[in-house]
């Protein structure tokens, strides 16, 4: 059986300067864990897409993941998991992936005319906005418009297995 489509948005970094040529201008990245996808990510990826033409989000891998302190037990989805879960979004246009602490590399590569994180960070924080700008791009910063945390959402399952644990 056929890998499904969306699975041809995944794009290993090797590949990446080859297939942005294809993709439409302007062109939006953003980049994050996205561990446990849930409403506030979605739509912060759907403003962000509203930004241009196409959307390209970088995902850290597993042992970037690690390396930012978010606990012992991240990610819960493995990268293969985000990637093909990111690639299925109607509002995303090539996933990929970045192995050091911070997209700058990827950035770079990309070249992308908006750069986009979300509502939590700074612009004068958001790393490559100095270069994007440098070369003509702007720089955004979606506000939350649903609270949720995936760390909530893991404290939460806890807090439900330890009441169910102790029944």
């Amino acid at each position: 059986m056929p890998a499904p489509e969306f699975e041809s948005k995944i794009c290993p970094p090797e590949s990446l300067a080859a297939r942005i040529a294809d993709l439409p201008r302007p062109l939006v990245f953003t980049n994050g864990c996205f561990d446990i996808l849930h409403r506030g990510h979605v739509t912060c990826l759907a403003r962000a897409r509203e930004l241009g033409a196409a959307l390209i989000v970088a995902l850290n891998t597993d042992a970037s993941v690690r390396r930012l302190g978010k606990g012992d037990e991240r990610p819960i989805n493995p990268l293969a998991d985000r990637a093909a879960v990111m690639a299925a979004l109607g509002s995303v246009s090539m996933v990929t992936w970045f192995d050091e602490d911070t997209p700058l590399k990827t950035i770079l590569a990309c070249h992308p005319d908006v750069l986009v994180k979300g509502g939590d960070w700074p612009i004068n924080t958001i790393v490559g906005a100095t270069e994007v700008k440098a070369w003509g791009g702007t720089v955004a910063a979606i506000p939350f418009e649903h609270e949720r945390s995936t760390t909530r959402v893991i404290e939460r399952i806890r807090s439900t297995l330890g009441q169910i644990a102790q029944k």
